[in-house]
């Protein structure tokens, strides 16, 4: 299972759906977010794939946790959204 990385710029109905199937399939996901924007899209993103999960009668909880990232050399503090039915 890979880390969803989410950006300022992503399409969050793209992300709901990347979020979705991963939980679907590994029954957890694991979504990353490193600033105000790419948060933004992620908890969006999070909130549309509740809906696309509730057709298949699952319900998720989403846990946040602060992840150090490095990034060209230098450590970034990012979000990271554990995802997981209830």
């Amino acid at each position: 299972m890979d880390m969803i990385k989410v950006s300022a710029n992503s399409r969050t109905s793209a992300v709901a759906g990347a979020i979705a199937g991963v939980v679907r399939e590994f029954k957890r996901a694991e979504v990353q977010a490193i600033g105000a924007g790419a948060v933004n899209q992620a908890v969006k993103a999070l909130a549309l794939a509740t809906g696309y999960l509730k057709n298949d009668n699952i319900q998720i909880v989403c846990m946040p946790e602060f992840a150090d990232v490095t990034i060209d050399d230098k450590v970034r503090t990012a979000i990271k959204f554990v995802v997981e039915p209830r």
